[in-house]
Order: structure tokens, then C-alpha cells, then sequence
């Protein structure tokens, strides 16, 4: 569901990767960065300052060209690919990222996959997988990041749910069960982190523009979209603008769920 999508809203390319300082010295780290809203957060951080490692789990090809274009607009990233479905991948990962740029002070937990059957057809292998890789990947590269943020002070951690974990969605069991579980770890880290000041949050986007909903039928698209009330789909910009507020601004705003979709749920 989640994938770059137009440019809606007012929002210009040009303005989300306005070069910024805020983040210089800073080192981020955004898993599933090689496109959709993982790619424009990346793109995000970059222009604010920060040393953004760009992750994949397969199409480096696409990770290679979004570290390109933040270096050639002046940022500086470095590419990482990890199965982050897989614990020790997600230690290696982090510490990768550490080795080639310095501890990680901002961890976005953003890859997601989608495996979407009805619950009497979804097999055991089909939930395993997405709750493997969008909830269990959470747990295991927070873990890598926080005894290094705990060291220093300071730390950044963003977590990518969905409005789907919060009404569930038909076809969708193992997806909202793992954005559900990601809303929850997200409150508990940030009690138990709030006194390192590390903040920990997470975003609930809903219909964000995206092959999917591309192909979608017309009436269907139109369905969906009727039930928003702003009255269009977002867009990968949109989120990446929230994200970036958070770990520039938000240092009073921590186990929070920030719901960013059009007004669909409120």
C-alpha cells in the first residue's frame, strides 16, 4: 500500500528536500528505504543533515539510485541491504550501519510486506512472514540501536504502523495484527526509554498513493476515496514531512500513535 506517490496536497519534490541543517552530525537509519514512503523519509532526513543509510532487502538497484539522489543533492547515505525478517540480519544491519557511519541515532522502522488472503485461506507460512517482518523486525533493530542511543543521551525511533492496525482490514489478519503490535511495542518502548531521552513514536498512515491503489478499478479507487473526508489519497511526502518534524522537533512527543490519513479515522 505504501509507495511514493504524487505530489497532492501543494507539496513540491523541491520543497520536502529544502537542504536544512537541523539533523548535521546525526545518523539515520530507515529500513524498506529503496522506494514509497521509506524512500521519500529517507530523502527527508538527508536534506536536514543527517547521514541516512538506505535499506533493502533485495532491489539494490532501487537502493543504489535513492542513495544517489541524496548524494546528488548534496547528502550523504550509504546502502544496506538485510532480510530483516531474520534476527541476526537485523544485528548485522545495525551494525553495519554503524561501522560505516557512526552509531545510529535515528532508527525509522519502516519495511513492511503484505501477504493479504481471507483468514480461512491464509496459510501458517503467510502469517509467519509479515508478522516476521513488519513486527518482529521492530523488536530486533530497536534492540540493536538502544544501548548506543542509552550511551549517548539522545535518540530518534519512528515506527511505521498503519490504519490498518487500528481497524483491521478484510484479507488482511496477519497485516493488522503485526501494525496493531507495532502500536503497542511503540507506547511500552517509549516508557521504558522517555528517561534516556529517546522518544519513540509511531505513524498510523492510511490510503498513501501506490501501485496498489494504481491499479485498483476506477470504482474501487473511487470507493476508497469517498470515505476519506479531505477527499484525496496521500502521498510518501506527506508522511516524510511527519517524520522529519519528530526527530527535529518533537522532543516533547513520545508513545504517541499520529494518525495521518486524510481524516479516514479520527
Amino acid at each position: 500500500m505504501h509507495r511514493e506517490g504524487d505530489m497532492g496536497g501543494g507539496a513540491t519534490e523541491t520543497s520536502a528536500l529544502r537542504p536544512s541543517s537541523r539533523l548535521t552530525g546525526r545518523v539515520a537509519l530507515v529500513t524498506g528505504s529503496s522506494r514509497g514512503i521509506g524512500r521519500a523519509i529517507a530523502q527527508a532526513l538527508a536534506a536536514e543533515g543527517a547521514t541516512v543509510g538506505v535499506h533493502c532487502a533485495r532491489s539494490m538497484d532501487n537502493a543504489r539510485q535513492v542513495a544517489g539522489e541524496i548524494e546528488a543533492g548534496g547528502g550523504s547515505a550509504r546502502v544496506f541491504q538485510a532480510d530483516v525478517s531474520r534476527p541476526d540480519e537485523c544485528a548485522r544491519l545495525v551494525a553495519a550501519a554503524a561501522q560505516e557511519m557512526g552509531p545510529v541515532d535515528i532508527l525509522v522502522n519502516n519495511a513492511g510486506i503484505t501477504r493479504d488472503r481471507s483468514l480461512r485461506k491464509m496459510g501458517a507460512a503467510e502469517w509467519d512472514e509479515v508478522i516476521a517482518t513488519n513486527l518482529t523486525s521492530v523488536f530486533h533493530c530497536t534492540k540493536a540501536v538502544i544501548e548506543s542511543m542509552i550511551a549517548r543521551g539522545w535518540g530518534r525511533i519512528v515506527n511505521v504502523s498503519s490504519i490498518i492496525g487500528q481497524t483491521g482490514g478484510f484479507g488482511q489478519a496477519n497485516y493488522a495484527a503485526a501494525k496493531a503490535g507495532v502500536i503497542a511495542f511503540t507506547k511500552s518502548a517509549a516508557m521504558e526509554l522517555a528517561k534516556y531521552r529517546i522518544t519513540v513514536n509511531a505513524l498510523c498512515p492510511g490510503f498513501v498513493e501506490t501501485e496498489m491503489i494504481a491499479a485498483m478499478p476506477q470504482p474501487a479507487r473511487e470507493a476508497v476515496q469517498a470515505r476519506i473526508p479531505l477527499g484525496r489519497f496521500g502521498n510518501a511526502e506527506e508522511v516524510a514531512r511527519l517524520v522529519r518534524f519528530l526527530c527535529t522537533e518533537g522532543e516533547w512527543i513520545t508513545g504517541a500513535q499520529l494518525n495521518i490519513n486524510g481524516g479516514q479515522l479520527m
